[in-house]
């Protein structure tokens, strides 16, 4: 008995030892496919499976096994990702301990860089640790003008509190970047730029232009503090100079302001003006209204913006009016020394000249006052006149104070009528306006002067302003006749050359004004000389000097 109480005891005994171990071997397994999930540090585990641990009795203190969340390419792709899209802030939560101004940083960056697009190019994760990781990538960056800008850079990555971070730096975003440093574009000056020719060169000295380019400059058209050429991104870290990572240079740098003005053509106007006092030269392309030179002796800007009467040179438009009414070059008409207006006043040629009976062609070249006032007493009126006039550029009442061309008012009588047909009593015109209509002539349309440069403040220009064909052709008739055999005749002008003096008095009360306007081939000019006498003797040698250097 006392024996088999032995047995039973032994066996009792190995029985509770096999079952404790085999006990323990399963508690250490998990079931096949089971997920594991690593809590972080800190925090409560979170429900489902987890791995279990075997403590020996004599350690108090839990040790979890570290198994960090994620992997370092799953954060990458996904700071990559949300890089590209431009997401500051789902970037931030992928980064350990960022930096307050995280985002700001990205975008200062974005703004000096200017790009038109952003590229990522990845290449093999490399592990430095058992915690730590590397990734190289390249960025590739569409720069205006400057094409792709690729450089290469590197993200370090950790792991923090059991998760894959970023572990970030300015250096990120590029590689020459250190902390509190920053990229920074600039922009060269060219400048100061001034206005230049429509070749690019400089003006001329004593030009005559002078005043024109000053006013470009106080309309802020030729900026005098420079301009931008090309641009460069540098790198600007604290305590260190500047460096350059990139740039544009365009091939060719900007010379300055473009006006339409051209060297040659101001040129010879400049140099026509020589010796000369108080006078103008101003020219034109007919074909499309650009302003091709101005010498201006007169002072300020006056050959844009001071009226003066213009005197025979505006029986161009009263030519104009009577060519409309039914008169042609060949039509007979009377010369006489003078006309008496009908119960009016009495107006004279100069010098009292009799031509007698000639054609309209013949009476336009001797320039008879008689003739035009007589034609247009008989055949026009006022509101005809004042018409014509407005197809050329001129304005009428009290919009005339504000014009830079010419201005008349509606002639109420017949003196006055007769007064305005040959260029006195109210019509009054700069010599850019008389320059317009010798271009109308010859390309058969008025036309606006164009600005001097492109990118002046004008507002909305005038309509041009078709003549009609037998006005046109008449009207060329009639300008070619004068240098001919009229007033501008043997004034050794180039061939070719057509035109109209003008001798105006000036309503001041000081000795008349010198006119004369024409065309040679596709340009159009006007000569004023103040209180220079009478068109042939002053304004017409300037015209041909100028001509002739052409």
């Amino acid at each position: 008995m006392r024996n088999r109480a032995l047995l039973a005891l032994v066996m009792v005994a190995a029985a509770i030892f096999v079952f404790g171990v085999a006990g323990l071997i399963v508690s250490g397994r998990q079931g096949p496919g089971a997920d594991f999930v690593a809590a972080p540090r800190g925090t409560p585990a979170p429900g489902g499976p987890q791995t279990l641990q075997l403590r020996p009795d004599s350690s108090p203190e839990p040790s979890p096994a570290s198994s960090p969340e994620g992997s370092p390419d799953e954060t990458a792709a996904a700071y990559f990702q949300a890089w590209v899209k431009s997401d500051y802030d789902a970037m931030r939560e992928r980064v350990d301990d960022p930096p307050d101004d995280f985002a700001d940083q990205h975008r200062e960056f974005e703004d000096a860089a200017l790009s038109k697009s952003l590229r990522i190019a990845v290449g093999n994760l490399v592990r430095t640790g058992d915690e730590t990781a590397e990734i190289p990538f390249t960025q590739e960056r569409d720069e205006q003008d400057a094409g792709t800008w690729r450089f290469d850079s590197s993200l370090h990555l950790a792991v923090r509190d059991l998760t894959w971070k970023v572990v970030w730096t300015p250096s990120v975003l590029h590689p020459e970047i250190q902390p509190g440093g920053s990229l920074v574009r600039t922009e060269p000056d060219a400048g100061p730029l001034r206005p230049v020719t429509r070749e690019g060169r400089e003006f001329p000295q004593n030009s005559g232009a002078e005043a024109y380019l000053d006013n470009l400059v106080n309309q802020g058209v030729a900026p005098t503090t420079g301009v931008a050429v090309g641009w460069a991104l540098e790198v600007d870290n604290p305590g260190m100079p500047a460096k350059t990572v990139l740039s544009y240079k365009p091939e060719k740098r900007p010379v300055g302001v473009r006006t339409t003005i051209d060297y040659g053509i101001q040129a010879a106007a400049a140099r026509a003006l020589d010796g000369v006092q108080r006078a103008a030269v101003v020219a034109v392309r007919p074909s499309t209204g650009e302003i091709l030179a101005v010498a201006d002796r007169l002072g300020g800007r006056a050959a844009f913006e001071r009226k003066y009467a213009p005197g025979s040179t505006f029986k161009t438009v009263t030519a104009a009016a009577l060519l409309a009414n039914g008169l042609s070059p060949d039509s007979t008409v009377e010369c006489p020394a003078s006309y008496q207006i009908p119960f009016n006043r009495s107006i004279s040629n100069y010098h009292n000249e009799d031509h007698g009976t000639v054609t309209l062609r013949q009476a336009f070249a001797l320039s008879c006052n008689t003739t035009f006032a007589r034609l247009t007493v008989e055949r026009l009126n006022g509101d005809t006149l004042v018409d014509q006039a407005r197809a050329f550029g001129f304005v009428q009442g009290e919009s005339a104070g504000t014009s830079t061309c010419g201005s008349l008012q509606r002639p109420e009588k017949p003196d006055a009528l007769a007064e305005d047909s040959f260029g006195q009593g109210t019509v009054e015109a700069t010599p850019l306006c008389m320059a317009l209509v010798a271009a109308a002539v010859e390309s058969g349309e008025w036309r606006p002067a164009r600005p001097l440069a492109d990118e002046a403040p004008q507002g909305e220009l005038p309509q041009s302003m078709p003549l009609p064909s037998n006005v046109a052709e008449g009207l060329r008739s009639l300008m070619s006749a004068v240098t001919i055999d009229g007033t501008a005749a043997g004034a050794d002008l180039p061939q070719g050359t057509a035109g109209k003096t003008g001798t105006a008095e000036d309503w001041r009360g000081g000795q008349d004004h010198a006119w004369f306007i024409g065309y040679r081939g596709d340009l159009a000019f006007a000569v004023f000389v103040e209180h220079g006498g009478t068109g042939r003797g002053a304004a017409v040698p300037i015209a041909a000097r100028f001509l002739k250097a052409l």
